[in-house]
């Protein structure tokens, strides 16, 4: 059975048990949130030991030779010796906190540096307790702050912080960028399809401003929904958006039904728009039966696989007792 020791003390993993378990069992405080391998809040440094190569995936080239390893992914095939990641955070301040919505909110965070990003990246928070979520980039790297939307979900612990505590000035510091979900240049004529949902929107609005800043010259569809009005945020700011940019088109859509899900809704509107997508790009986000439901109608639709760009937003678990 291998053993993963960690600050010179070492702890016995069950069979098949990730490293992130295996310590958290323990009572090691570990950072962590999506335990999907998709936030890297639970990043850890491996000093000794074989780390399995799904446990690097979608890391840097220069975390991975340096040992660098997702904690939630990692089930040791043999013993492991770890150590916390050190030297990958930024520290930054809250510049604002703005209410766009009773259950949304746009935080502004200034950095002492620029960070180097891609809007519709993201970033992991990381509170002074240790508490990590994970928020894409509305934001482009020429501003001055970084921006995030914010949904205030059901018991959310840094949702609820941000919404009900946490005050202008505040300390945080942050880890990141991440996510191959942005605009790249070189196809500035090819159409575009944005389809978010939720907070969902605030990568696409950071992909959106960047390909016009870019000088994209193509269509671009931006697509919102929700499944009540609550949810459509942005809407004056993305209609100001809109008659600046003779290209650039906006729609918000609700579910015309009770019944009707929200990525239905959003479906039967794109479908009735656009007959063929075969030679269109596509970036999706939002929760993640959405996301994915609509990369595979896109696809069917004739969107190519390898122009569909997603970003899933994931929930952290809630611990029982």
């Amino acid at each position: 059975m291998p053993s993963v020791t960690f600050a010179g003390v070492s702890y016995a993993a069950t069979p098949g048990e990730a490293v992130l378990d295996t310590l958290l069992r323990h009572g090691v405080p570990i950072s962590n949130s999506c335990r999907a391998g998709a936030c890297q809040s639970c990043l850890l440094r491996a000093s000794a030991g074989a780390v399995p190569a799904i446990a690097q995936r979608g890391l840097k080239a220069t975390l991975v030779e340096q040992g660098y390893f997702l904690s939630c992914s990692c089930v040791p095939e043999g013993d492991l010796t770890i150590e916390p990641a050190v030297g990958l955070e930024v520290n930054a301040a809250i510049a604002s906190l703005e209410r766009l919505t009773p259950t949304v909110l746009r935080a502004r965070l200034r950095l002492p540096q620029p960070l180097a990003y891609r809007a519709g990246q993201y970033i992991t928070l990381r509170r002074i307790d240790g508490l990590s979520r994970s928020y894409s980039l509305a934001s482009l790297p020429t501003d001055e702050t970084l921006e995030l939307h914010v949904r205030l979900a059901p018991h959310g612990q840094m949702s609820g912080w941000l919404f009900n505590e946490a005050r202008e000035g505040d300390e945080i510091t942050l880890r990141g960028p991440a996510g191959d979900c942005f605009y790249t240049t070189g196809k500035i004529d090819q159409p575009m399809l944005l389809v978010g949902t939720g907070t969902g929107l605030a990568p696409l609005v950071g992909i959106c401003r960047d390909a016009l800043h870019s000088g994209h010259t193509g269509p671009i569809h931006l697509y919102h929904g929700s499944r009540t009005s609550e949810g459509l945020y942005l809407q004056d700011e993305l209609t100001d958006l809109v008659r600046a940019h003779r290209n650039l088109h906006y729609a918000a859509i609700l579910p015309g039904a009770d019944t009707m899900s929200t990525h239905d809704a959003l479906l039967g509107a794109i479908t009735g728009a656009f007959p063929s997508l075969a030679a269109w790009r596509g970036f999706v986000c939002g929760n993640p039966p959405a996301v994915s439901m609509l990369k595979k109608k896109l696809f069917l639709r004739g969107m190519p696989a390898r122009e569909i760009f997603s970003d899933a937003f994931l929930e952290a678990p809630r611990l029982t007792a």
